[in-house]
């Protein structure tokens, strides 16, 4: 006589593993949107696609916005600083797609790393927060390892270099930013913002000259990919955070850069340069002691 087995009990995914999971999306996105950029760069500039990628993110929010029925999240509180801090995510971002078309991948996305040293050094002056000598510290290592990826020289610097670094700046403003507009209005409320105002200020520089370039159909698709992959990409890492420390989420994040180094050998013939991915390395470990430092306190 045979007894029925019993089946065994799945475990429910950790959330470490969910954070994981998530931030591999946001690492592809992230990649996904430069490639895209790159590909349409060609047909379109950086104001175009900012204006594009804006109105796509317009119709996503809004659609989101009706579904969960939370329109009225959406108000005009502190609108001054909605737009300040719009128009540094609107000057760091187009920095970015230009700097994306002119420099190696792995360059981008290793200054762009630095975003985080740059929010330690603008907190205390828009936020009030203390610079702790650890925070120093990590900044300085930031530091550099920005000099070992650009190494400065009339030969070596460039302006997409320039523009990569302000892209990294005008990202930790965005930031440093959105941590004083949640203390009094929703993630809602600053997305929608987010989409319309940029889509306005890209249709504003787009536009001045009276001559707004349309896509292509070869070009729609990376368009759409753009507008998708951009608003994915925070929504991953934001639920990412929310999942795990950030001890764990940060370096799955630069899995970005050996990716993109390789897809930039790849696909764009770039060469794999040791002090990008050494000055890379440096930049981490300036971020990774502020984060394990922060945890532990």
């Amino acid at each position: 006589m045979t007894t029925a087995q019993t089946p065994p009990v799945r475990q429910p995914i950790s959330d470490t593993w969910r954070a994981v999971i998530w931030m591999s999306g946001a690492v592809v996105s992230f990649i996904s949107m430069a490639i895209a950029g790159r590909a349409v760069s060609f047909e379109l500039d950086t104001f175009e696609i900012m204006m594009w990628r804006s109105f796509i993110g317009v119709a996503i929010v809004c659609a989101v916005l009706s579904a969960r029925n939370r329109w009225h999240e959406v108000s005009t509180r502190h609108m001054g600083l909605q737009v300040v801090r719009n128009l540094a995510h609107f000057t760091g971002q187009n920095l970015w797609f230009y700097a994306i078309t002119v420099i190696p991948l792995a360059q981008v996305f290793a200054l762009e790393f630095t975003s985080p040293l740059w929010v330690l050094v603008l907190s205390p002056l828009v936020l009030g927060e203390k610079l702790t000598p650890t925070r120093g510290l990590a900044a300085l290592i930031g530091f550099a390892g920005i000099l070992i990826v650009t190494r400065p020289s009339p030969a070596t610097l460039n302006l997409g270099l320039l523009c990569a670094a302000g892209a990294a700046v005008g990202f930790a403003l965005t930031g440093v930013l959105t941590r004083r507009l949640t203390r009094t209005v929703s993630v809602f409320c600053i997305l929608f913002w987010l989409t319309v105002l940029q889509a306005i200020f890209g249709l504003i520089c787009a536009g001045y000259d009276g001559d707004i370039a349309l896509p292509s159909l070869a070009s729609l698709p990376w368009v759409v990919l753009i507008g998708c992959a951009g608003l994915l990409a925070h929504l991953c890492l934001t639920t990412a955070l929310s999942l795990a420390p950030a001890t764990v989420v940060m370096p799955i994040d630069f899995a970005r850069l050996p990716l993109a180094a390789i897809i930039g050998a790849m696909l764009y013939a770039e060469p794999l340069d040791p002090y990008v991915l050494l000055g890379a390395a440096v930049i981490f470990g300036g971020n990774y002691l502020n984060i394990w430092k922060e945890t532990r306190a």
